[in-house]
């Protein structure tokens, strides 16, 4: 048997297994996607369970999934990932040109591929932009194009929350761009489609139509999108606990079943605190020395090209300026050309044609370092 049937053969038999247990834990509901031949789909993303959740729209097509590489460095799971499902991978903070030939190899081959076109899951419950490229990689494909939204999903789980909110959740097909289509386009004017396709606000669509998402300790995790504190614009002393968001200062937010803080001052949404803090800290309006910040006990390690970690120890991050150091390690921001996060804990970058992480075990902040590091 090939792989594809073998993948295929895998999730005939997963779909039904999987489809109401996810549909009963997110309280979701879908439209199924049905087009014929090699699909390349483009969903937003929102939360770490969105290849599951679109999935549910797919029950007779199998897709491959463009996946962070760090799944591909988990010993005995990344084989079995490997041999049930095959994701394409891909590094952080672009859409290299190794991930690229394998997209255009599967959907050749009349195979099916989803990328998350922003690349990353969103902190604020608003899209992001995606990867530069995306609207030309579409075109060249040769197959239909498919973008997909999912809603609810942030304040289900947002990325950086820990456990399900049962609210409600409802993913499906925006729109379908056959081959021909595409080729009357430019891939600026697809760019400009996805954007207008995949954009989502979760607080646009919690004012029109308010749901609550219930759960357990929905402010724990906060800390790590906020870093910092608008009552005394330090970085670093933001805590959580249960359903409230807290400062040494006295500001104390709760966090509601509905997205929104109580009191709604200074901030109404988490979308609010972003753009406040991300002009903030641009601005460098927050109590600093000549180190800018920094966080403690970090681990740094070299990734190579074949997914393997060299360890090069522990120590304190640090931000300047003009760098970022790790222990006795210094690298310019003008050198690094690319930086990105997975999940909450890991930053990786690349520098000097290498590929290095930045694990922290400790929940520190580190998006932060990304927003530094975007300035340069």
């Amino acid at each position: 048997m090939d792989e594809y049937k073998r993948h295929l053969r895998v999730w005939k038999i997963l779909y039904p297994l999987v489809h109401p247990w996810l549909c009963r834990k997110f309280n979701l509901t879908h439209e199924d996607l049905h087009v014929e031949g090699p699909v390349l789909l483009i969903p937003n993303h929102v939360c770490a369970w969105d290849p599951l959740l679109v999935a549910m729209s797919l029950k007779d097509k199998h897709v491959y999934y463009v996946a962070s590489e760090h799944l591909f460095r988990l010993g005995f799971v990344t084989r079995l990932i490997n041999y049930l499902v095959a994701p394409i991978p891909r590094r952080k903070a672009s859409l290299g040109t190794d991930t690229v030939k394998s997209v255009l190899r599967q959907l050749r081959a009349g195979h099916s591929v989803c990328i998350f076109g922003e690349g990353a899951q969103c902190w604020d419950g608003r899209t992001a932009a995606v990867f530069p490229g995306t609207g030309k990689l579409a075109k060249s494909t040769g197959a239909t194009l498919v973008t997909y939204k999912l809603e609810g999903g942030y304040l289900s789980l947002p990325r950086w929350g820990k456990g399900v909110r049962r609210g409600r959740m409802h993913a499906h097909p925006v729109n379908i761009y056959p081959p021909e289509v595409l080729k009357t386009m430019s891939a600026a004017e697809v760019d400009a489609a996805l954007a207008r396709d995949l954009y989502e606000d979760a607080w646009q669509r919690q004012r029109q139509a308010p749901v609550a998402f219930k759960g357990r300790r929905r402010a724990e995790g906060l800390e790590r999108a906020m870093y910092l504190c608008p009552g005394c614009k330090r970085i670093g002393t933001l805590q959580t606990r249960g359903d409230h968001i807290f400062c040494s200062c006295g500001l104390d937010l709760e966090y509601t079943e509905t997205g929104f803080f109580r009191p709604d001052k200074p901030f109404e949404t988490i979308a609010d605190w972003e753009d406040w803090q991300k002009a903030a800290l641009h601005a460098r309006d927050f109590l600093h020395e000549d180190c800018l910040f920094s966080d403690g006990d970090v681990s740094l390690s070299r990734v190579g090209a074949d997914h393997s970690e060299e360890d090069l120890g522990r120590g304190e991050l640090r931000q300047y300026e003009d760098r970022l150091c790790c222990g006795e390690y210094s690298f310019p921001l003008t050198e690094i050309r690319s930086m990105s996060m997975v999940l909450t804990h890991l930053l990786l970058f690349t520098w000097q044609d290498a590929y290095w992480q930045i694990r922290s075990d400790t929940g520190a902040n580190l998006r932060k370092y990304t927003e530094i590091w975007e300035e340069r």
